[in-house]
């Protein structure tokens, strides 16, 4: 019996380890939150939809949403000091709502499944650009990225590249591995998203791509359709800081007390936003100067802009430092979810870290498979109708399904007399230093808020099928 004691004070003391520095966790969540959705999406939908328009609408819901949500996974974690699945049963023993953990295992690793092999897209054209692969004519760009896409081999070559590396520096430790290499990782993002959007700016004709971007176009805005500039103006803030599936939830629980959690929060939101935005200044002015049309959706990445840097002065290098950029968002995202994964058996089994990163690393690793054979050896698989594929369906369960319902089951449980409650809540979150929660916010938090998380579930299918 006195073996077994002394083997759980171990895990707990393992597992609870804090984060050495607020730096570190501030740039841990932020860099769960930067992710694809920030640099590659955000961009050419806020072109789409008329420009400074889109980016309104966006910034409402992103305050009016996203930010509200995130503090409730916040101070959940820092309460419990426990992950998503045992957190509930820590706050709220004997109670139902320790059923909903389950989202945060299903949703990480729905996310992982495909969000990892794009991680490997983006190495991929790291290397290819460094190498000269992609120093082609203007026709054959296209066919560098069909080609990987068509080769099973290449495309599991650097899914294996990108899952190793991240689990490896999981292994580490979360002090030695993550937050050391996630804060390395951070500032050289932020460091070369500043310097790639001074670039694109000096060049000749630039500032028409700045006016494509950032000047409201009410027109632009009514011919794309101001309702769907609103869905997807609501999704962008709400995808964009990964909330829902936990993954905000254990890094709160590595926090301390010092500082309030709307004052870190709000850090990470802005962090956030601004990548998104600088993302930007770097597409549409370097599209406007070589006289592309910034209308390839997510095409944009991997066939206009290598054709851009073929074009352009030092295309080499600015190409790779791009593609360095945009590995980067991948791989702090990879990391910080593969982290909440990690604790979640760390927590649950009373694993350690070493046997959690082992087990996760082979099962993870087979379960994006599909995701890379969708594309040519399952190629026949189209779960969503024709011309969809594995990955799509991937996409569908955790960005309609299980980010707003994880979500929502965040709001009720803070918000709602039934759950953890809101004076719980509320005492937590303002604990420490700095911008307390606003509390004129209740009602809409309790009653007008879990309505639109329904409305953006509902629409999804809605989008979807109908």
């Amino acid at each position: 019996m006195k073996k077994k004691n002394s083997a759980k004070e171990k895990y707990t003391m393992a597992q609870r380890e804090q984060l050495a520095s607020r730096l570190g966790f501030l740039f841990l969540s932020a860099g769960c939150a930067i992710g694809l959705g920030n640099v590659w999406r955000f961009p050419f939908i806020t072109g789409k939809y008329g420009g400074a328009v889109f980016l309104v609408a966006y910034l409402v819901f992103l305050l009016g949403m996203g930010l509200p949500i995130l503090i409730m996974e916040f101070t959940v974690g820092r309460a419990s000091r426990r992950n998503m699945s045992r957190a509930f049963r820590e706050l709220k023993p004997g109670s139902k709502w320790s059923y909903f953990g389950c989202f945060s295992i299903i949703g990480s690793y729905a996310l992982m499944m495909f969000y990892i092999p794009v991680a490997g897209w983006m190495m991929y054209y790291c290397w290819a650009t460094v190498t000269g692969t992609l120093s082609v004519p203007v026709d054959q760009v296209p066919g560098v990225f069909s080609g990987l896409l068509a080769s099973p081999g290449t495309m599991l070559f650097w899914t294996l590249v990108a899952s190793l590396g991240c689990f490896g520096v999981c292994a580490l430790g979360l002090q030695k591995g993550v937050e050391r290499v996630v804060k390395i990782m951070m500032g050289g993002l932020l460091v070369i998203v500043i310097g790639l959007a001074v670039h694109s700016l000096t060049l000749p004709g630039s500032m028409k791509g700045v006016a494509f971007y950032l000047v409201p176009d009410l027109q632009r805005a009514m011919d794309a359709g101001i309702m769907a500039l609103i869905n997807d103006a609501m999704n962008q803030a709400f995808f964009t800081l990964s909330i829902g599936i936990g993954a905000m939830c254990i890094f709160g629980s590595y926090l301390n007390r010092e500082n309030t959690l709307t004052k870190e929060s709000v850090f990470i939101v802005s962090l956030d936003t601004f990548v998104a935005f600088m993302s930007g200044l770097i597409i549409f002015p370097a599209c406007f100067a070589f006289g592309v049309q910034p209308d390839a959706g997510p095409g944009l990445i991997f066939i206009t802009l290598p054709n851009i840097f073929n074009n352009m002065a030092w295309g080499r290098f600015w190409g790779a430092l791009f593609f360095v950029f945009m590995s980067a968002a991948a791989l702090t995202t990879v990391i910080a979810v593969l982290e909440n994964i990690i604790s979640h058996f760390m927590d649950t089994y009373e694993w350690t870290r070493k046997k959690a990163v082992k087990v996760n690393c082979i099962v993870l690793t087979l379960c994006t498979l599909p995701c890379i054979f969708g594309f040519n050896i399952w190629s026949d698989i189209q779960p969503l109708g024709a011309g969809s594929t594995i990955m799509d369906l991937e996409d569908f369960i955790i960005s309609n399904n299980l980010l707003p319902l994880g979500s929502l089951i965040f709001c009720l449980f803070c918000c709602q007399r039934y759950g953890w409650g809101w004076d719980k809540f509320i005492a937590e979150a303002d604990t420490g230093a700095g911008m307390k929660f606003p509390k004129f916010l209740r009602f809409y938090l309790t009653w007008i808020l879990p309505v639109v998380l329904l409305v953006i579930f509902v629409e999804g299918y809605i989008q979807k099928f109908f």
